[in-house]
Parts: structure tokens; C-alpha cells; sequence
């Protein structure tokens, strides 16, 4: 059983979307980019305001972490321009400005140091312990196994991810 798509916008319309976002919020300059891997596809959107770097990301992984399971880059991608169109309307209201909403956001975070087989489950650097590993699999299988309407072939590119990240965890011990 596949997974349908959740967003109708595609890549394109969500770019042309996110353009007019920031014209909107008076960001004075922005990029974006989304990949595909083998294991995971993700997508990103940077942006500066009053001279300050600010990366928003969104991936399969966080995805499943939330319970939401999106497998579509498109679909990520549209997440978070939906989530970035809800911040101006803050702003266009008067409730906050984008500082104070970002306030709390750290600039261009550290790259991570994990694995890619621990990124894909969500690790931005690599647990102490395999149960953590273990207790994380749990979660990410429950929202992408396919008898609960995750897709087959995401699932078992989890199951690899697990498999990759459990054998490195037993050559660190």
C-alpha cells in the first residue's frame, strides 16, 4: 500500500509561494534546496532578516518523528512553506515580529556530526546508547510500517538505516 501525496502544491508552485512569502515578511534575502537519497529526502529554506542567517529544515525522518510519515520531497517541501506562510501571517497581524518569532531560532546550526544512517532516524549526532537507537526505531516503524499506511519500500530503507546504525553502535562498545 503506497502513500498518497498530502499537498497538491508541487516543487515549483511552492517555490513561486515561498517567494512572494518573503517579499511578505521583508526577508532581504533567501535560498532554498531539496534532495533525494536513497535513504532519506529533505529539504531546507535559509533566509536573512535584520543581518541574521536563519535555516529551516524539514525531512522524511522528522516526518515520521511527528507522526505526519511524508515520503514526498514535494510534500516536505510544502510543509514548511505552509509553516513559514503561517509566520507572516503573525507578522502581517501585528502580533510579532519575524525577531521575536525567530528569537528562540538558532542561525545556521552546527553541521551535523552523526552517520547518514543515524541522521535518517532523526539523530542530528550519534546516541550514546543503542536503546536510544532502539527506542527511536520503535517509533519511526510504527508511523512507517505499512500495514499502518507507510510505504514498503520507505520501510525497509529504515530497517537498513537501523541495521547500519546498530552495527556501528556494537563496533563502539
Amino acid at each position: 500500500m503506497s502513500q498518497k501525496k498530502r499537498y497538491q502544491l508541487t516543487i515549483d508552485g511552492a517555490a513561486g509561494k515561498l517567494a512572494r512569502l518573503m517579499e511578505r515578511m521583508g526577508v532581504e534575502k533567501y535560498d532554498y534546496d531539496y534532495s533525494e537519497t536513497k535513504t532519506a529526502k529533505s529539504c531546507w529554506v535559509e533566509l536573512m532578516c535584520n543581518s541574521r542567517a536563519y535555516r529551516f529544515t524539514n525531512d522524511t525522518a522528522k516526518s515520521a518523528a511527528c507522526g505526519r510519515g511524508l515520503i514526498y520531497t514535494s510534500d516536505l517541501f510544502a510543509e514548511m512553506v505552509y509553516a513559514l506562510e503561517d509566520l507572516a501571517r503573525s507578522i502581517e497581524k501585528g502580533i510579532f515580529t519575524l525577531d521575536m518569532l525567530l528569537e528562540g531560532k538558532l542561525a545556521l546550526p552546527a553541521a551535523p556530526t552523526a552517520e547518514p544512517c543515524f541522521q535518517a532516524l532523526g539523530f542530528a549526532s550519534r546516541p550514546e546508547t543503542a536503546a536510544a537507537v532502539k527506542e527511536r526505531y520503535r517509533q519511526l516503524a510504527k508511523a512507517m510500517h505499512p500495514d499502518g499506511g507507510g510505504s514498503s519500500a520507505a520501510f525497509a530503507v529504515l530497517q537498513e538505516n537501523y541495521r547500519q546504525c546498530m552495527e556501528l553502535m556494537e563496533g563502539q562498545a
